[in-house]
């Protein structure tokens, strides 16, 4: 993209362009934060896997190498057992740790993004080994802020790295040459210390790299006012097209009342057909705020959630009905219903206090 191209498009991406982006797998998604979750994981291993599992995994190894004669290799069975027995205590060594390795990195992509599956993105495409393509990865702004990163993750690590041991290099040598036997003890809480300083010092860079991220997809979907006309253009005499943003939109609509639930005051019911979560705190509005209202399978959900959290369900047929068709979403209530509202919200409040 030329940067006359870049400068034309200075508009936010439609809601048709960012589910496109979507559906091809175009998500925003940070490296340093799967690098930050291994880190994380490690440090856990080192904790409660090392600690628990290692000590006698060496034991064994070290009793079998120290004392082989202690061990019977008359025959084939006895090479078997034995084998299945130092395989056995090297399972249960590895296997929490590809548990928690697998989890981390699980954990970092969901983390950033719904799991999708997009076709798009494991077709064969001849820009991702284009040497053009891949010598402007390497020295356009991207690449150098890549590298930016990289320095920054390295001066981070080796700093850490060279305070702890600096701190700490008399006691390893006294165990070195006085003490060997608590050596492992030592490395093993050294190692533990030097993972965690090393990922409470990249917190910032991942934090940092996690909204830069979001920025810099938000700015690559931008369009230009041509692309919103022409855009507008294809969609507008196309039901199908005008049906299905509709249908993205309700959905968000809903996901975000759904979520705006557990901070409700009290639930309006009617009781099983209408549902309307209202708030009230004096310190935020002046009148009670409509969070999220819906009907049948909308309104049992709201309830279900209600009920979760411990809120308050109040029934007034008549209330909730009236009031359904005159309220909008994060807006207050209309002043026609403040007395009856403020009555309900009395109940509520002096049941809460009970």
């Amino acid at each position: 993209m030329s940067d006359e191209d870049k400068e034309s498009k200075t508009e936010a991406a439609s809601e048709k362009k960012i589910s496109e982006a979507l559906e091809k797998g175009n998500v925003p998604f940070s490296r340093e934060a799967p690098v930050f979750a291994s880190i994380v994981a490690t440090l856990l291993i080192l904790v409660f896997v090392v600690r628990d599992h290692g000590a006698p995994f060496v034991r064994q190894i070290a009793l079998l190498l120290e004392q082989p004669r202690s061990f019977s290799l008359e025959n084939g069975q006895d090479a078997e057992q034995l084998l299945v027995a130092l395989a056995f205590a090297m399972w249960r060594l590895l296997l929490p740790m590809l548990v928690i390795l697998m989890a981390a990195g699980l954990a970092a992509s969901v983390f950033q993004n719904v799991p999708r599956i997009a076709g798009e993105r494991i077709r064969p495409q001849w820009s991702r080994i284009s040497p053009a393509s891949g010598w402007n990865r390497l020295f356009g702004l991207q690449g150098y802020i890549e590298f930016g990163k990289s320095v920054l993750k390295f001066l981070a690590i080796v700093g850490v790295v060279f305070m702890i041991l600096r701190a700490d290099r008399h006691e390893i040598v006294n165990i070195m040459f006085v003490d060997p036997i608590g050596l492992p003890e030592l490395l093993l809480s050294l190692s533990v210390r030097l993972v965690s300083a090393v990922s409470v010092a990249t917190i910032a860079l991942v934090a940092g790299d996690l909204v830069w991220t979001r920025v810099k997809w938000q700015r690559d979907l931008r369009m230009s006012k041509q692309d919103l006309k022409d855009e507008y253009k294809q969609t507008e005499g196309n039901p199908a097209v005008k049906a299905k943003m509709r249908s993205i939109a309700q959905d968000r609509l809903r996901r975000q009342m759904m979520a705006a639930v557990p901070r409700a005051t009290m639930i309006l019911a009617n009781p099983t057909h209408y549902a309307i979560a209202l708030r009230y705190d004096q310190a935020e509005n002046d009148a009670p705020m409509v969070l999220a209202k819906g009907k049948d399978l909308l309104a049992l959900r709201i309830r279900e959630i209600a009920e979760q959290h411990r809120i308050e369900i109040v029934v007034d047929k008549t209330l909730a009905r009236a009031m359904y068709d005159n309220v909008e979403i994060n807006q207050a209530i209309p002043a026609e219903f403040y007395r009856a509202v403020a009555n309900l919200l009395v109940y509520v409040m002096t049941r809460k206090k009970r």
